[in-house]
């Protein structure tokens, strides 16, 4: 397999890629409200991502990647947070997606990472939105996605579908698509997470080659994904339908610490308008700062815990059950929750000076709450879920 020529990455430990992600704090900070505006990364910071090589975390050290252990599908999006919740949803996405690429035949992988191993790979992973049919040489594509974060700018797209005979569904695969092959519909007006362009993508009868679908249902006995021995580190192995919010709800928790240092600083110099009582002298502002820090450190040790586990588990050869799928899933959901309720504790102490569009505070509060919107964060399902198979209900599921 032909090597990149930004080997360099390739030697970058997870403490140095989380200090790069550190630094670059301030520059995501100073970019926000264009981003914002914008609704697409900026390019500054997307040149600096690539510089940094932090959109290529998970990417197989074969490619010039890091291959980082699995663990840093929190930490890097969580640091990224801190600047600009939207950036790090994008590169938790982005970078995502070329530990799935990982998976793939080696020929779409050399499709993708041969001329450009710095490539952005967007999806739309919901297979309920895709419909494929297999045809000689390949599938035939048709679907709309919606939710396509990073789509602008990528030169490839990650569809997912179901493969139908007839009315039967056979098989649930994902499907590898060039940039120009899909329409992007321009339809991200939002309350928040403006800046990752997560607009709905479309296709209708696209020829797919057979070396660029894969197929994703797992719990199907004999499943193996195609591109598993060129890239035999066992993270690639570890589920994403069950893991894959990890890094998303990294974001969500890096954008509630945001929310938390801002608050601090802002209190630590505030009077009080109508008293001039020194704010951080009110024994209720303590304990909000308490409390939201104390879920705020919860929710990361949680994801942090989960993904150390499934790591060891995978090394180790060990099964992963589907119960430790669904705790994992219901984990993940509570950790965004517990941030969301921690900037919300936060966001009431800023009062009237919290509503304005020039307040930091503001954009954090909306990307946050607009993230946690995400179906992996949805209390009504993945609880309702853990509780229905905690009790003896069937769970059926071709792709967990």
């Amino acid at each position: 397999m032909a090597r990149s020529a930004s080997d360099q990455f390739s030697q970058v430990t997870l403490k140095e890629a989380t200090e790069r992600a550190r630094a670059l704090i301030p520059l995501l900070q100073e970019h926000a409200a264009i981003a914002d505006e914008q609704r697409s990364m900026p390019a500054p910071i997307e040149a600096e991502l690539h510089r940094t090589g932090l959109l290529r975390f998970l990417q197989p050290r074969n490619w010039g990647g890091m291959e980082l252990e699995f663990v840093a599908w929190v930490d890097i999006p969580e640091m990224l947070a801190r600047g600009d919740c939207s950036v790090a949803w994008n590169v938790a996405n982005l970078a995502s997606h070329h530990r799935t690429l990982s998976v793939f035949s080696e020929q779409a992988q050399r499709d993708v990472w041969e001329d450009n191993p710095d490539a952005l790979i967007a999806s739309g992973i919901a297979y309920q939105f895709g419909r494929a049919h297999k045809v000689d040489g390949g599938f035939i594509l048709s679907g709309q996605w919606p939710f396509c974060s990073g789509v602008i700018g990528a030169g490839w797209h990650i569809l997912a579908a179901i493969v139908m005979e007839g009315d039967k569904p056979v098989d649930w695969v994902q499907c590898l698509v060039p940039e120009g092959k899909y329409e992007i519909i321009d339809d991200w007006h939002t309350m928040g997470m403006r800046g990752t362009g997560s607009c709905t993508c479309k296709t209708d009868n696209l020829f797919v080659p057979e070396h660029r679908v894969e197929s994703m249902a797992i719990s199907r006995a004999g499943h193996r994904y195609r591109g598993i021995d060129a890239n035999s580190n066992p993270m690639y192995r570890i589920p994403t339908s069950a893991y894959g919010a990890s890094g998303l709800a990294g974001c969500v928790v890096g954008g509630a610490q945001a929310a938390l240092e801002r608050m601090v600083e802002w209190i630590e110099s505030r009077s009080t308008n109508y008293t001039g009582s020194k704010m951080r002298n009110f024994q209720n502002v303590q304990h909000r700062i308490g409390l939201a820090s104390a879920k705020i450190d919860a929710a990361r040790l949680i994801l942090r815990t989960d993904c150390i586990e499934i790591g060891q588990k995978i090394t180790e050869n060990l099964e992963v059950s589907v119960e430790t799928k669904l705790r994992v899933k219901r984990n993940i959901c509570l950790s965004a929750r517990m941030s969301v309720e921690a900037i919300e504790t936060l966001y009431e102490m800023a009062g009237a000076n919290g509503i304005y569009d020039s307040s930091p505070m503001q954009r954090i509060y909306r990307d946050v709450k607009a993230a946690s919107a995400h179906i992996h964060f949805s209390t009504d399902m993945q609880m309702t879920t853990w509780g229905n198979f905690t009790l003896g209900g069937e769970i059926k599921s071709p792709t967990l």
